[in-house]
């Protein structure tokens, strides 16, 4: 299952859309958002794209309550899981997190396959050793809006664990 991973999008419309679309048209078949989306109306760019959207808010959260009749309202193609996520796609296990320090935490448990963060505006793949003995991905896809960084999203596949950091095609 090929996945887009955005965050920070801070009510930009354009970038979030022009990312989800050029991954959906790479094969993406679901979208995490790693928080600080803020207005939920800032989701109509992307949800009639059709892709489940799984989202968590951020530091800049908006109106949450919003944002929980923006999911109720779509049903299973948005999934709103609060100040964190812990979802299960393609047989992957995945945490999504606003915080970096939070994520690195989580990643350390040796719980999932796979923890998704934002708030850094600084795009980053790696790869952490956890205490399980194995190796834990962590992925930050920087700013979708190029807010104070490049505007940047991430395109992988959860069956081969191979991502890489894609520029936001404008």
């Amino acid at each position: 299952m090929k996945i887009c991973i955005v965050s920070d999008s801070h009510d930009h419309r354009e970038p979030l859309a022009a990312a989800v679309g050029a991954a959906k048209a790479l094969g993406a078949e679901a979208v995490l958002h790693c928080g600080d989306l803020v207005a939920p109306s800032t989701l109509h760019a992307i949800v009639n794209l059709g892709l489940p959207i799984h989202i968590i808010h951020g530091n800049n959260t908006g109106d949450l309550v919003t944002m929980c009749r923006f999911a109720q309202e779509y049903g299973d193609r948005v999934k709103y899981y609060g100040q964190d996520g812990s979802i299960s796609l393609a047989e992957r296990r995945i945490f999504i997190v606003h915080y970096p320090h939070y994520a690195k935490a989580m990643a350390l448990t040796g719980h999932y396959h796979l923890v998704c963060n934002g708030h850094e505006h600084r795009a980053v793949i790696e790869r952490i050793r956890n205490i399980q003995g194995g190796e834990t991905l962590r992925i930050d896809p920087g700013t979708v809006a190029g807010v104070s960084g490049p505007a940047t999203y991430v395109f992988g596949d959860l069956e081969s664990m191979e991502f890489e950091i894609r520029p936001v095609p404008l």
